[in-house]
């Protein structure tokens, strides 16, 4: 096995095991998300061509394909004439649009316990919670502030290769 070769397996399975913990997919689908990272950035992955990298049944890759694409992970797209699909991740920026959900939950959720905590601080513990919950809020604004900018650049990139492909 050459050394790019050995170098591309090892990423393939770092990136699983990321996605394991990260989005706590199972082991199969996170390697498949690593593979079309790796492997299918330019044109996809065809579901013939994952099943022969992934070494899987067929019945294993089509469920976790589903689960990829039912989370937004992945996207394919068809070619006239073709009836394969080819499979690509999904995009840096759609990707990252999840995280901001995520945060606009947190942020309420916040909010909500500030609320609450106005109303019911009765001792300093309880003060001291509150101020470690704004200051957490605040750092939940930042971030989001840098993750949308991020998303802005990411979304600049992916419409300029479009537009160069």
């Amino acid at each position: 096995m050459s050394t790019i070769q050995k170098e591309r397996e090892e990423l393939i399975e770092m990136f699983g095991i990321h996605f394991e913990l990260l989005y706590n997919l199972p082991p199969l689908g996170s390697r498949i998300l690593g593979l079309l990272i790796v492997d299918g950035c330019k044109t996809g992955l065809t579901f013939e061509e994952i099943v022969e990298k992934m070494g899987a049944s067929k019945s294993s890759i089509s469920t976790n394909l589903n689960l990829l694409l039912k989370m937004d992970k992945i996207n394919y797209y068809t070619i006239s004439g073709d009836r394969k699909k080819y499979f690509k991740p999904s995009p840096f920026s759609e990707r990252l649009s999840n995280y901001i959900k995520i945060l606009d939950f947190e942020k309420k959720i916040i909010d909500k316990l500030i609320t609450y905590r106005e109303q019911t601080i009765s001792c300093k513990e309880e003060q001291c919670n509150m101020e470690n919950v704004k200051a957490y809020k605040a750092h939940v604004c930042e971030v989001e502030e840098l993750l949308i900018k991020t998303i802005e650049k990411f979304k600049e990139i992916e419409i300029n290769n479009s537009k160069n492909n």
